[in-house]
């Protein structure tokens, strides 16, 4: 399956590419940022680089990859979790605009296949926002992936386990790759509880 994975350079992006493009397929992955174009090149896939805000340019960029799927990994979060506060109106908006344009992107490249990454939890302040977001794409017949907080490489929580609930960040990878042909719905990742 050709995947258009926007957010491929994000902290479960980096794990999920190499596991889509090992699992056989033919992926474009997109980042905001000229500086990981290399990056997604050793992970195997089709560097774009591209802004979710610039919905032409957006969607010039899937149509012309010719995705059978697009994918939203895309976040607006800090380095640093004590700076999520000051971060939330940012992330709300990429939840908000963000999808919206990804899911045009997607109508654009008359992809019937959209799958978004959102949470397990509701983050304070932005429990509408996350609410927005999964309904527009389930409106569009997408799949919501709530993960629960990630842990691991390159995650807020490398060398200690957060709260629950949450999941460690390959594992969340490992089990988006055996999704890609859920139906429409929200289906929850996270680590059952005892471990």
């Amino acid at each position: 399956m050709r995947i258009f994975v926007a957010g491929a350079s994000g902290v479960i992006g980096v794990h999920l590419v190499p596991r889509l493009v090992d699992a056989g397929h033919e992926v474009a992955g997109m980042t905001r940022s000229a500086d990981k174009v290399e990056l997604l090149r050793e992970l195997g896939a089709e560097p774009i680089v591209g802004d979710v805000y610039d919905a032409e340019s957006l969607a010039e960029a899937a149509v012309a990859f010719g995705p059978e799927m697009v994918m939203h990994q895309v976040t607006d979060l800090p380095d640093r979790a004590d700076q999520l506060g000051e971060f939330r109106q940012r992330n709300n908006r990429m939840r908000s605009e963000g999808t919206r344009n990804l899911l045009g992107a997607a109508r654009a490249s008359g992809v019937g296949r959209f799958v978004a990454q959102s949470i397990a939890w509701l983050p304070p302040g932005g429990e509408a926002s996350v609410a927005d977001h999964e309904r527009a794409v389930l409106d569009a017949g997408g799949v919501v992936l709530e993960y629960g907080q990630l842990y691991g490489p390159g995650t807020f929580y490398e060398n200690e386990v957060p709260d629950p609930p949450r999941i460690q960040v390959e594992e969340a990878a490992r089990r988006t790759v055996e999704l890609l042909d859920a139906p429409s719905g929200v289906i929850v990742l996270v680590e059952e509880l005892g471990r």
